[in-house]
Formats: structure tokens, C-alpha cells, sequence
């Protein structure tokens, strides 16, 4: 009876420390979650910052200030812009001769 009370008794403390190990495995692991979860709500902050800055720095307004500042461009005179129909684009190309 004795062998069987300590056969018993062991089998208590593996199943006791086991309980405490999946206990601990389990905390640990919800607090990485918990973790990742927080760098994932500041990552799609950042994400949502660098969107914003992409469409501020792509503003049409921006962009022609730009060139006009820093590039010295301007809009050319109306007597100097030449519209170009896309059929007289199309035209040269075709009645060029093939060269060898």
C-alpha cells in the first residue's frame, strides 16, 4: 500500500508541476501577444502619418511652388506651347522607311 501511496504521490507532484508550467507558458505568451499587438497599433499609426505625408508632399500646389522656387521653371507663353494631336503623333512613324 505504501508503494502505491508514493507512486500516487509522485505522479500528484509531476501533474502539480506541469499545471505550473503551462501556467507560466501560457502568461508568457500572452504577454508577447500583447506586445506585438502594441507594435502593430504603432506601426498602422505610422503608416497612416507616412500616407498623410506622401499626399501633402504630392499637392499639385506644392509640387508647382517647387519647381518654381527651387527650379526657376515657369509656364512657357501662350504664343510659345505647340499642341501635338496623337494621330500626328502616330503619322511620322508609320511613313519612316525601315534602315538596315
Amino acid at each position: 500500500m505504501t508503494r502505491l501511496n508514493l507512486i500516487l504521490f509522485a505522479v500528484l507532484i509531476i501533474s502539480a508541476l506541469s499545471l505550473v508550467t503551462s501556467q507560466h507558458k501560457s502568461r508568457k505568451l500572452y504577454f508577447e501577444l500583447q506586445q506585438q499587438q502594441e507594435v502593430a497599433k504603432l506601426s498602422e499609426t505610422e503608416w497612416t502619418q507616412l500616407q498623410l505625408e506622401q499626399s501633402t508632399w504630392a499637392m499639385h500646389s506644392r509640387l508647382e511652388q517647387v519647381a518654381t522656387d527651387l527650379l526657376h521653371m515657369h509656364v512657357p507663353d501662350t504664343k510659345h506651347i505647340q499642341i501635338v494631336a496623337p494621330d500626328e503623333m502616330q503619322a511620322p512613324q508609320a511613313a519612316a522607311p525601315a534602315t538596315k
